[in-house]
Parts: C-alpha cells; sequence; structure tokens
C-alpha cells in the first residue's frame, strides 16, 4: 500500500487521480485550497485525508507533509497537479499576470516539493510526479508564458532526477497534451486583459482554437489517471512519460525540426571551438 500526496486534487486531473489510487487500495493525502467538496464526499473513507493548501504558501506546505506524515507515516508518491493557465501573446502578458502562473506553477511546485522531500528522502524512497504538458516541450504561439512555466519545470525536473536518483527517489515528469478536462474554463485558464491587434493571426487563431477545441479535446482523463498508476508499479519509471497521441507526435515533429536544423548550422555550431594546438 502507497501514500500519495496529491495538490490540485479537488477538480480536474487531480480528482481522478484521487479515485484511482483510492480504488487500488492505496491512501490518499487530497490537498486543495478548499478541501470542504473532498471531505464531504469521501467522509467516511479512512484511506483518505483531505487538507486545505495553497502550494504558493510554503509553511502550509511543510504543514500538509507533515500531517501525511502523521496520519500514514510516509510518503511514497508526491503528485505536482495543481497548476494555473495563461493564454497570451508573450508581449501581451501584464506583470501581474505572468507573476501569477509563476508563483502557482513554479514556486508553488518548488514549495511543495521541498516539503515533501525530506520525508522520502528519510525513506530513503519515493516517486515525485510532475505535471508538466506538451508545452513543456514545445512551445506554441499565445502559449509563451504557460510554457515557460512548464520548460522550468522541465529543467528542475530533470536535475532532481540526478540528485534524488542515489537516494532511492525516482521523477518523472508527466507531459499530457489537449485531454477533456476545465482547463480551458475560466477557472483554470486566464486570458490576457490586454490583447493586442497585431497578433491577431498568431494568438488570436489560437484563442478562437481553444474555445472551440473546450471540452471536445481527444484525451480521456480517467485514461491519465490509469496510466499514472501503472507508472508507479514500474521497476524503473521513465523520465518523461507523454500522454496522448497529439503528445507523441508534436514530440517527434519537434525532433525532426531539431535534427534538420543541427544539420544545416552544424559547420557554424562546432568552429566556434578553440583550434587544435
Amino acid at each position: 500500500m502507497r501514500t500519495w500526496f496529491i495538490t490540485g486534487a479537488g477538480r480536474g486531473f487531480g480528482s481522478l487521480i484521487v479515485e484511482a489510487a483510492l480504488e487500488r487500495g492505496d491512501n490518499v493525502v487530497a490537498t486543495t485550497r478548499d478541501p470542504s467538496a473532498l471531505i464531504e464526499r469521501y467522509a467516511d473513507q479512512p484511506r483518505l485525508l483531505a487538507l486545505p493548501l495553497d502550494v504558493t504558501d510554503e509553511r502550509q506546505a511543510h504543514e500538509a507533509a507533515a500531517q501525511a506524515v502523521s496520519r500514514f507515516g510516509r510518503i511514497d508518491v508526491l503528485v505536482n497537479n495543481a497548476g494555473y493557465g495563461l493564454l497570451a501573446g508573450v508581449e501581451e502578458a501584464s506583470d501581474e499576470e505572468i507573476q501569477r502562473v509563476y508563483r502557482t506553477n513554479v514556486f508553488g511546485l518548488l514549495a511543495v516539493t521541498r516539503a515533501v522531500l525530506p520525508h522520502m528522502r528519510r525513506q530513503r524512497a519515493g516517486h515525485v510526479i510532475n505535471i508538466s504538458s506538451i508545452g513543456g516541450y514545445q512551445s506554441y504561439a499565445g502559449w509563451g508564458v504557460y510554457a515557460s512555466t512548464k520548460f522550468a519545470l522541465e529543467g528542475l525536473s530533470e536535475a532532481l532526477a540526478m540528485e534524488l536518483k542515489p537516494l532511492g527517489v525516482n521523477v518523472t515528469i508527466v507531459e499530457p497534451g489537449y485531454f477533456r478536462t476545465d482547463f480551458l474554463d475560466e477557472r483554470s485558464l486566464h486570458r490576457t486583459a490586454t490583447p493586442i491587434a497585431d497578433y491577431e493571426e498568431t494568438v488570436g487563431e489560437i484563442r478562437r482554437f481553444a474555445t472551440e477545441i473546450n471540452h471536445a479535446q481527444p484525451g480521456d482523463p480517467s485514461k491519465l489517471a490509469g496510466a499514472l498508476t501503472k507508472l508507479v508499479d514500474a521497476p524503473v519509471p521513465p523520465l518523461r512519460l507523454p500522454l496522448g497521441s497529439d503528445t507523441v507526435a508534436a514530440i517527434e515533429a519537434k525532433h525532426r525540426f531539431v535534427e534538420e536544423e543541427l544539420a544545416q548550422w552544424r559547420e557554424v555550431a562546432v568552429s566556434t571551438d578553440f583550434s587544435a594546438a
């Protein structure tokens, strides 16, 4: 039996991961800003501990981790799922909008991870699962600021995986594509208040696409939750787990582009070394 610590557990991927973990007989610490709905829903479930957690509050993150260990004795799986979206051209995004998305997606993830890792290090066991996005591997017009937070998450995760491997703790970056959740709703996705007409053909097109595809995305969220239960059982979990055919296609396309561009500019790239004596 494992103990999961899940952020952003009140809805979307988070709530489905909670259900999947409980169905397999594991303990779950489900955290969200307001856990009242979780408490009501799982009132008779002794294997679930619902806690309030604003991931941007480091003190609260440490308190939640301590309560988890006090209740269940350990934390085996950390799922950093809490996230916030911003749809805006890079120039369109205001300082306040940029800071808001970074506070949750980067600094919040760091706060929770730093709160949980001392317990995993003491156990010499654990699995950190950071929910990224295809936007953490391939950026797009309109998603630049949001994607930059996921690029940051991926860079942090790569280093963290190296640092934690000798201590028995695994790290996996999960990269979902478009899944049929409420991520594109106003509650999860902020659209800049200051659109610029010059970006209508690029960012404007993405804004229209986001509206059209909302609740018609190809990915099945329940299957993502199932994939995570398989992930934690893997004897050698991957560093990256892309989920969704759209994510796989985007990764393959980026690899082709990078390989072709590198081949075109290889001579210039290697010409900057000191000449051999």
